[in-house]
């Protein structure tokens, strides 16, 4: 558990009244290391004075040195205003030192009333912090927050850079250069700009919060540390400011390898409570010292404040298994997507389940046409991975009422199969949606036989759930519990609920077994498995991927969540469940294995969606097949012992 210290000593570093200069403010401070020294560079804010006929407080950035990171002394101004671009203020530094001279973007204003295109980032370049060899105008667009890597990447000088932060939304991005020249090069940046979603990390979890870079990011042994502030509500009120942190992939820092659920620090303390602008935390300045990360942050745009977090908790919050217990895909992703030359599926070809049989994975996906009908297509694969064979014809299609279209136009049919192979038969649960009811669970099967000689003929189906709730993401256990047939689904769309039956055949219109439910009939209900976790990206609704699998260690159960704190995305968890009682949820990983991140997975019908229907073991390894934004076939694998072995460390 990351515990966050604030430091009892806070404010640090507070306004200093015989200095003209920072006697308004002194907050937003950047610390590096030097040698034995820690110094550290500051946004001051001077009293009121006259520029350009108007009057107003002028930010400068100030300097000062340390010993322990915390009591600083010989503090004097460091960068002040000086050219057109940015008279009007010098704020909120970031230094990093590389090649062996310190680098200080800062934000610079350039025009007043301040407006977007006169807040752009500058850089002044220091090799001793008592004399600025240069300073350059940087970005020609709106920008702040702009920080380097200490370290080349690829042997390219790397930096992050938020975009648009005055034209929300701001966009975290990442730069390359091959030479310092390229920092201040409009040439290298208005292509930069124009590309800027091709390399922004994608952080916001609403199209109305605000993200903004942080301090200069931090090399680990698990990758690249970065620490940014998320805020809330940004283009309303009221703004609620945090300060959040992700790991970014070591050699490609555009990849995010985990987040963290939950803030490092939102304004609880009077000094973050009350300022010149009060309720905000922001962070700007980070370093490791001791096995401790020192994280420095302005308090109300007022001080500059100090929090302490042990560096192998945060870690170990950040990547507390081995990365390899993640699902990896395909490099041939899609390995499924619409076909223009089959009007039944053209338009979409998504949520597939999977059966092993026969030494081949045999998939059925759902195929949407162009008027929003839905189908089940098939497709086969020896490996797992290459598809060998694809039907020109859906194998499976809507025959009854409860699945036919009742509104021209809009989504109807056959939804999300998931495959059970009980005995010698093949159960396949689907969602049955008419266009105008709310979705059901329906029931249908064929025998095993009749499926691997693709003789399709499948029951008559049946529905599971009742009239007027909506119910879906259901699918059978592979094996009986004390005679007794176990389902999992998901009605009112939040829980996974489990339920056992006895007997089929009530389920059946012309059921001669009595039981609850209308004329007789049984509709499927039972218990609550899992529930939405608080404070977790899977906080919103969950719902079940494909069947369990049974393991030596329990029934492996992969499950999608979505978060309040998101905006829709989709995320893919594993949850392990007790082998002789299923209703017993013993452990629920902590962290996404899948998320959306590739292009298939975040652009389409629906964006942000990785959403499986079923998985395979091939070997000692783990098949999931998946619907990639509604919209087409991926496939992703992870050793089954190493998730395994994962979830075996987790808590439900």
């Amino acid at each position: 558990m990351v515990i966050v210290r604030r430091s009892d000593e806070n404010p640090i570093l507070i306004p200093d009244r015989s200095h003209v200069w920072e006697s308004d403010a002194s907050f937003n401070a950047c610390a590096v290391k030097d040698k034995e020294l820690i110094r550290l560079v500051y946004r001051a804010e001077s009293r009121p004075q006259h520029v350009n006929g108007s009057l107003l407080t002028v930010s400068s950035i100030g300097h000062a040195k340390s010993r322990d990171g915390i009591h600083f002394s010989e503090r004097a101004q460091l960068i002040r205003p000086e050219y057109d671009w940015e008279r009007f203020g010098c704020e909120d530094p970031r230094v990093t030192k590389l090649d062996g001279a310190y680098y200080i973007f800062y934000t610079a204003l350039s025009r007043y009333p301040f407006d977007p295109d006169g807040i752009r980032v500058g850089v002044a370049r220091t090799k001793d912090f008592k004399t600025i060899d240069e300073k350059h105008l940087v970005t020609p667009f709106n920008a702040k927050a702009m920080s380097l890597f200490p370290e080349r990447i690829n042997g390219k000088i790397a930096a992050l850079v938020t975009a648009n932060t005055d034209r929300p939304p701001s966009r975290i991005g990442v730069a390359f250069f091959n030479s310092p020249e390229e920092m201040w090069s409009r040439d290298f940046w208005m292509p930069w700009y124009e590309g800027i979603e091709s390399h922004s990390l994608d952080l916001h979890r609403s199209r109305t919060d605000h993200v903004e870079a942080g301090p200069p990011p931090i090399l680990t042994k698990y990758g690249w540390l970065m620490i940014y502030s998320y805020i809330q509500n940004y283009m309303s009120t009221p703004k609620v400011f945090a300060i959040e942190a992700i790991l970014l992939d070591r050699n490609d820092p555009l990849k995010i390898l985990s987040r963290l659920e939950r803030p490092l620090l939102v304004p609880e303390d009077e000094y973050e409570l009350y300022g010149r602008v009060p309720n905000i935390v922001f962070p700007s300045g980070a370093i490791e010292r001791g096995g401790e990360l020192y994280l420095y942050y302005g308090a109300a745009d007022s001080t500059v404040c100090l929090a302490k977090i042990k560096m192998k908790d945060l870690l170990a919050e950040l990547m507390p298994m081995n990365q390899g217990s993640c699902l990896r895909r395909f490099d041939g992703n899609p390995v499924i997507a619409p076909n223009p030359e089959h009007p039944w599926e053209a338009k979409a070809t998504f949520n597939p389940g999977a059966i092993l049989a026969g030494g081949k994975v045999h998939i059925l996906y759902r195929a949407m046409s162009q008027d929003n009908t839905s189908v089940f297509g098939y497709a086969s694969s020896r490996d797992g991975l290459h598809i060998d064979e694809r039907l020109p014809e859906p194998v499976y299609a809507p025959r009854m009422d409860f699945e036919s279209k009742l509104v021209p136009g809009g989504n109807s049919g056959c939804e999300d199969p998931r495959l059970t192979k009980i005995g010698d038969t093949l159960f396949m649960c689907y969602t049955a949606f008419d266009g105008k009811n709310p979705p059901r669970v329906a029931l249908t099967s064929i025998p095993m036989r009749d499926f691997l000689k693709k003789r399709w003929k499948w029951e008559k189906p049946v529905l599971l759930s009742p009239p007027g709730l909506d119910d879906k993401d259901a699918a059978l256990f592979p094996k009986k519990f004390k005679k007794a047939y176990a389902i999992l689904h998901r009605p009112s769309g939040i829980s996974t609920w489990i339920d056992f039956i006895d007997d089929m055949r009530v389920f059946s219109p012309n059921s001669p077994v009595s039981g609850e439910g209308i004329s007789g009939r049984r509709w499927i209900n039972g218990i609550v498995l899992m529930t939405p976790r608080t404070g977790r990206w899977d906080s919103k609704r969950i719902g079940i991927a494909g069947p369990p699998i049974e393991t030596e260690a329990g029934w492996l159960l992969l499950y999608h969540g979505i978060s309040k704190k998101e905006d829709n995305h989709y995320h893919v968890r594993a949850s392990l469940l007790d082998s002789k009682n299923p209703t017993r949820v013993i452990a629920r990983t902590k962290y996404a294995i899948l998320e959306s991140e590739m292009p298939y997975e975040k652009f389409g019908q629906v964006p942000n969606v990785v959403f499986p229907c079923g998985s395979v073991v091939l070997g000692d390894t783990l098949f999931v097949y998946y619907g990639g934004a509604d919209t087409v076939v991926g496939v992703a694998t992870v050793k089954l012992k190493i998730l395994l072995r994962r979830l075996l460390k987790e808590t439900p």
